[in-house]
Formats: structure tokens, sequence, C-alpha cells
């Protein structure tokens, strides 16, 4: 029996510790549910005015309603949409009369003409957003091009003259032909925390299969050298 108490106390520690693994990814799917769920009412509140100072700590997500004037100049981001390919998100400057804040329109092809922007005034309800895209292996934006790779709301504010806020689209008063918008959801966040735990579940029942067989196989053995 000697030879066979290390092998599986070696098998429950370890299938002991992927289940803990396991339980522990339950409990950040618990966690992570909760902050979606917290998101998504952010997202679907009322929309108010938009904030004298906003900020990325007490509004993000913040609904607005804002009524103004878009500018001519756009800013073209590079982005990829499922089932359509590549695009661009337009931003473009919102006048307000008394501020000027940057304003994502929506989604246009790769392949479609830039769109003028309507003309006169114009409402728009939308949610306030710091975008966080911009990783170590993201291209520099290509300025002269037009062309950006993230929404780095400074620089497009600088360039636009606006202030470093930014308003995604959900509705407008106007529509735009071609211009598809992205309001904000929690679609793009990801919440893989239940594969997880089944992946480390599964692990543990391997690991106690495996164990087993290596205990049958050891067994079998002795059985063979016996006869």
């Amino acid at each position: 029996m000697r030879r066979y108490i290390i092998p599986v106390i070696f098998g429950l520690a370890g299938a002991a510790v992927l289940v803990g693994l396991g339980n522990w990814q339950l409990e950040r799917l618990a966690w992570k549910e909760a902050i979606l769920a917290d998101i998504r009412a952010r997202i679907s509140a009322p929309p108010t005015s938009l904030p004298e100072t906003a900020s990325i700590d007490d509004h993000r997500y913040l609904p607005v309603s804002i009524s103004g004037e878009i500018d001519e100049t756009v800013l073209r981001v590079l982005v990829s949409q499922k089932q359509i390919g590549a695009g661009y998100r337009l931003i473009s400057a919102f006048d307000t009369g008394t501020r000027r804040v940057l304003l994502d329109r929506g989604f246009i092809s790769v392949n479609d003409p830039l769109p003028a922007p309507p003309e006169g005034a114009v409402e728009v309800t939308g949610n306030l957003h710091w975008p966080d895209e911009r990783l170590s292996s993201t291209p520099e934006n290509d300025v002269t091009g037009n062309i950006w790779f993230a929404r780095d709301l400074t620089p497009m504010a600088e360039i636009l003259k606006t202030e470093p806020i930014l308003v995604v689209a959900r509705k407008m008063s106007v529509l735009e032909p071609g211009v598809t918008p992205l309001p904000l959801d929690i679609s793009g966040i990801p919440n893989d925390h239940l594969n997880y735990a089944i992946t480390w579940y599964s692990l543990a029942v391997i690991w106690l299969v495996m164990t087993g067989f290596f205990l049958w196989r050891t067994r079998q053995a002795e059985k063979g050298k016996t006869t």
C-alpha cells in the first residue's frame, strides 16, 4: 500500500488545486456580472444635460442630451465590424453654442465615401465615454492621412479644438444616410470567467482519471509479476 500513498496524495492535491481555481473563477464571474449590470444600468439611465466638469470617475457612461451643430471636419478611426468588415468611426466636433465636445457619429464602411455632416441644429442623445483602446501594438495615428487607430481624445480635441470629452451618439434628430450609430453597450467587455471555471473543473476530472489510470496500471504490473 505504501507505493500507492504518494500517487493518491499527489492526485487528490492536484485535483483540489484545480477545483479551487474553478471556484475562484466562479467568484470572479459573480463579481464581473455585478459590474456589467451596473454599467448596463448607467448606460440605459435617462439622459441628462452635459456636466459642467465631466470626469471619467464620476461620469463614465453617463447618458446625455445635447443640442448644437456638427462641424464639417471629420476624423476617421479605423475599426472592424462583424459581418461587415473594415470601416471608420466618424469623430466630429459638436458645438453647443457655449461648448465644443467630440461626437462619435457612428460607422461607415471603408469603401463608402466620407459623408458630410447634417446641416443646422441637431439634437443628440448619447453617452459620455473615455475609450481605452491604445495598446503597445497599436500603430501611431496617421494624422496627415486622417486615419486613426484609436480614439485618442486629447490629440483629437487639439485638432478639432474641443474639450477632451467624447459623446458616443445613440440617436440623432437628423438621420445620416450610410452612417450606423455604434452606441455604447457591454458586448465589448469580456466576461470569460465561466469558460475558465469549466476548464479548471475539466482539468480536475482529467487529473483524477489519470491518477486512477496510473494506479490501475501499477496494480496490473504487480499482478503480472506475481503470476
